[in-house]
């Protein structure tokens, strides 16, 4: 998939505000400081002007934020839809009342979005998945929502140390390696594969 052009849509910051639009969505998800930013501005060839904001302290992001991507796929078809960054979870310095906002935000949003195809969930190679993680992950599979998990920061890994910390992520994660890319937005690696992922599970929805 080829992206083309991205434009922000709009912002969502609590259950009675709507989507910016119709188009079928595909959601970021992952804990605060996860690169979850990097990986979108990487994903969109926005490193240079970003669209998604990275900022050095994690917990910024409290709204959904749409941005609107128009793609063509690898059959030169358009492809348009909505990359959906919803709020990084899990920092420790956010109050429990915004905490338990965000997270009933996220979990309406999850449960209300029809035009939601899947989510991408982020997970930090260099840690196990904690308990918000774990949390999400039983989430997604509850709500059987298709999910791909994206290995943030593999460069920060060893080569000798990165495959046996890769297997046992995987493992915790309990899910099948196919379902799981690497990834780094410092070398781009895994970014190919993550939009031809993403392509699939778009026009899959349109079938």
């Amino acid at each position: 998939m080829l992206i083309k052009k991205v434009d922000f849509a709009g912002a969502m910051g609590n259950t009675k505000q709507k989507p910016p639009g119709d188009l079928p969505q595909v959601a970021f998800s992952g804990r605060s400081n996860v690169g979850k930013s990097s990986l979108i501005n990487t994903v969109l060839n926005r490193q240079r002007t970003n669209i998604a904001r990275v900022s050095a302290t994690p917990g910024k992001t409290r709204e959904i934020n749409f941005f609107r991507v128009d793609a063509v796929s690898a059959a030169e078809e358009p492809v348009d839809f909505f990359l959906v960054d919803l709020p990084g979870y899990g920092y420790a310095k956010v109050p429990q009342s915004v905490k338990k906002q965000w997270q009933d935000l996220l979990e309406w949003y999850l449960r209300n979005s029809p035009q939601l195809k899947g989510v991408v969930q982020l997970i930090d190679v260099r840690h196990e998945p904690n308990e918000a993680d774990r949390t999400m992950i039983k989430y997604l599979f509850e709500t059987e929502m298709p999910a791909l998990f994206v290995l943030t920061k593999v460069d920060k890994l060893t080569r000798s140390a990165r495959g046996a910390q890769v297997r046992s992520v995987v493992k915790a994660l309990g899910v099948d390696p196919d379902q799981v890319i690497e990834f780094s937005a410092v070398t781009g690696e895994g970014k190919d594969e993550l939009l031809d992922t993403l392509e699939s599970i778009l026009c899959e929805s349109d079938t």
